[in-house]
């Protein structure tokens, strides 16, 4: 293996979930989020074109996600077989429900155009609120799940990145946790501020660790490198 090159790949990857899902949700899904689930129905111009762009990011967001945790399988696994199984099985099941996500959208804009006349707009809101349960749940607690403990807990035990950026995944992952539970039990507003502060430290880690692993790699010090060699650069 190529220690080097799986971190940069690894690094990129996690700098395209940014680049893909951020946009997504707050430009090209705006015409949608905006009207809480009347765009169906309501009033304004057509965003079918913006919407499927959103998508079409999306997908990509779901490709990049499962790549961050299948590419360094092969390292993680030299840290703890289960806990890169786990991974994995995380990522599959957030990006499960961002799917489910994107037809959720891709139907409310298929509805404002091809619906018949004297549609109730509360179809569209049903489906609405479907994508909005799907983002809660998905990147709003399975998200802590893997990204956070999971991650975070191999990166910590393996040193395979500073312990010191990895604290931020295993105190990140537990407040996205908690703070989607609140949302779930209607303690607290989805996307209020006290949702948004518990995000910050997640935040942090899976940005740092894209950096961190595109600028210098995998450390080279960490004890689930030792005792194997590093396949040239071909």
């Amino acid at each position: 293996m190529n220690y080097r090159r799986i971190a940069t790949f690894t690094g990129w990857l996690w700098i395209i979930t940014f680049v893909t899902s951020i946009p997504a949700r707050f430009f090209f899904y705006a015409p949608v989020l905006d009207n809480e689930g009347d765009y169906v129905t309501g009033a304004g111009s057509d965003a079918q074109r913006l919407i499927a762009i959103g998508a079409l990011l999306e997908l990509l967001l779901i490709i990049s996600n499962v790549g961050t945790a299948v590419v360094p399988y092969s390292i993680h696994k030299r840290v703890h077989e289960a806990g890169a199984v786990g991974y994995v099985t995380a990522r599959l099941v957030e990006c499960t429900f961002i799917a489910i996500g994107i037809v959720c959208m891709l139907a409310i804009s298929s509805l404002r155009q091809d619906a018949p006349s004297g549609t109730d707009a509360a179809l569209g809101q049903g489906i609405f609120a479907v994508y909005e349960w799907t983002f809660r749940i998905g990147p709003g607690v399975i998200v802590g799940v893997g990204n956070g403990l999971i991650l975070g807990w191999l990166m910590y035990k393996s040193e395979l990145v500073p312990r010191r950026m990895a604290m931020f995944g295993l105190v990140g992952g537990p407040l996205i946790i908690i703070s989607g539970a609140l949302v779930i039990l209607d303690v607290i507003p989805a996307g209020g501020a006290v949702q948004v502060l518990f995000t910050v430290p997640e935040f942090i880690w899976e940005l740092s660790i894209g950096i961190y692993l595109i600028v210098k790699g995998y450390r080279t010090s960490s004890p689930a490198l030792a005792g194997t060699q590093e396949a040239p650069l071909v």
